[in-house]
Protein backbone atom coordinates (compact mmCIF):
# COMPACT_ATOMS: atom_id res chain seq x y z
CA UNK A 1 0.00 0.00 0.00
CA UNK A 2 1.36 3.41 -0.98
CA UNK A 3 1.99 6.01 1.69
CA UNK A 4 1.18 9.67 1.20
CA UNK A 5 3.34 12.24 2.95
CA UNK A 6 3.48 16.00 2.62
CA UNK A 7 7.03 17.28 2.86
CA UNK A 8 8.34 20.83 3.02
CA UNK A 9 11.29 21.45 0.71
CA UNK A 10 12.65 24.99 0.76
CA UNK A 11 9.36 26.43 1.92
CA UNK A 12 7.20 24.60 -0.62
CA UNK A 13 4.89 21.72 0.23
CA UNK A 14 5.20 18.55 -1.87
CA UNK A 15 3.14 15.40 -1.55
CA UNK A 16 5.15 12.20 -1.93
CA UNK A 17 3.35 8.96 -2.72
CA UNK A 18 5.51 5.87 -2.36
CA UNK A 19 5.67 2.36 -0.95
CA UNK A 20 8.36 3.41 1.52
CA UNK A 21 7.49 4.44 5.07
CA UNK A 22 6.48 7.99 5.91
CA UNK A 23 9.60 8.28 8.09
CA UNK A 24 11.83 7.31 5.19
CA UNK A 25 10.13 9.73 2.78
CA UNK A 26 10.44 12.52 5.35
CA UNK A 27 14.16 11.71 5.64
CA UNK A 28 14.55 11.94 1.85
CA UNK A 29 12.64 15.22 1.73
CA UNK A 30 14.70 16.71 4.54
CA UNK A 31 17.91 15.68 2.79
CA UNK A 32 16.84 17.28 -0.49
CA UNK A 33 15.71 20.42 1.33
CA UNK A 34 19.03 20.73 3.16
CA UNK A 35 20.98 20.23 -0.08
CA UNK A 36 18.80 22.83 -1.85
CA UNK A 37 19.37 25.31 0.99
CA UNK A 38 23.14 24.77 0.72
CA UNK A 39 23.06 25.55 -3.00
CA UNK A 40 20.75 28.54 -2.56
CA UNK A 41 22.98 29.96 0.17
CA UNK A 42 26.27 29.48 -1.65
CA UNK A 43 25.58 29.78 -5.37
CA UNK A 44 23.23 32.79 -5.34
CA UNK A 45 21.00 31.24 -7.99
CA UNK A 46 17.26 30.95 -8.43
CA UNK A 47 15.21 27.96 -7.32
CA UNK A 48 15.20 26.26 -10.72
CA UNK A 49 18.97 26.47 -11.08
CA UNK A 50 19.36 25.43 -7.43
CA UNK A 51 17.16 22.39 -8.09
CA UNK A 52 19.30 21.41 -11.10
CA UNK A 53 22.54 21.93 -9.17
CA UNK A 54 21.14 19.98 -6.22
CA UNK A 55 20.11 17.12 -8.51
CA UNK A 56 23.60 17.11 -10.06
CA UNK A 57 25.24 17.12 -6.62
CA UNK A 58 23.05 14.25 -5.40
CA UNK A 59 23.73 12.30 -8.63
CA UNK A 60 27.46 12.85 -8.03
CA UNK A 61 27.09 11.50 -4.47
CA UNK A 62 25.17 8.51 -5.84
CA UNK A 63 27.79 7.66 -8.47
CA UNK A 64 30.64 8.01 -5.98
CA UNK A 65 28.79 5.81 -3.49
CA UNK A 66 28.15 3.21 -6.19
CA UNK A 67 31.84 3.22 -7.14
CA UNK A 68 32.87 2.86 -3.49
CA UNK A 69 30.33 0.08 -3.03
CA UNK A 70 31.65 -1.79 -6.07
CA UNK A 71 35.21 -1.42 -4.82
CA UNK A 72 34.17 -2.85 -1.44
CA UNK A 73 32.36 -5.76 -3.15
CA UNK A 74 35.49 -6.46 -5.17
CA UNK A 75 37.67 -6.27 -2.07
CA UNK A 76 35.34 -8.61 -0.18
CA UNK A 77 35.36 -11.04 -3.11
CA UNK A 78 39.16 -10.99 -3.02
CA UNK A 79 39.11 -11.72 0.71
CA UNK A 80 36.65 -14.58 0.19
CA UNK A 81 38.80 -16.04 -2.59
CA UNK A 82 41.87 -15.75 -0.38
CA UNK A 83 40.03 -17.38 2.52
CA UNK A 84 38.93 -20.21 0.24
CA UNK A 85 42.51 -20.79 -0.91
CA UNK A 86 43.69 -20.73 2.70
CA UNK A 87 40.95 -23.23 3.63
CA UNK A 88 42.09 -25.55 0.83
CA UNK A 89 45.68 -25.22 1.98
CA UNK A 90 44.70 -26.02 5.56
CA UNK A 91 42.82 -29.11 4.38
CA UNK A 92 45.83 -30.27 2.35
CA UNK A 93 48.15 -29.69 5.31
CA UNK A 94 45.82 -31.68 7.58
CA UNK A 95 45.91 -34.56 5.09
CA UNK A 96 49.71 -34.34 5.00
CA UNK A 97 49.87 -34.39 8.80
CA UNK A 98 47.60 -37.44 8.81
CA UNK A 99 49.82 -39.22 6.23
CA UNK A 100 52.97 -38.37 8.21
CA UNK A 101 51.35 -39.53 11.44
CA UNK A 102 50.48 -42.84 9.79
CA UNK A 103 54.05 -43.25 8.54
CA UNK A 104 55.39 -42.44 12.00
CA UNK A 105 53.00 -44.94 13.61
CA UNK A 106 54.02 -47.57 11.06
CA UNK A 107 57.73 -46.92 11.62
CA UNK A 108 57.27 -47.04 15.38
CA UNK A 109 55.45 -50.40 15.18
CA UNK A 110 58.15 -51.90 12.90
CA UNK A 111 60.99 -51.20 15.34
Amino acid sequence: MANRVTINICGEEYTFIAEESATYMQKVGTYVSEKMEEVLNTAKVGRTDAAILTAANIADELFKSQTASEQLRSQIKGYLDEASRAQSEVSELKREIFRLQQRLDSATRNR
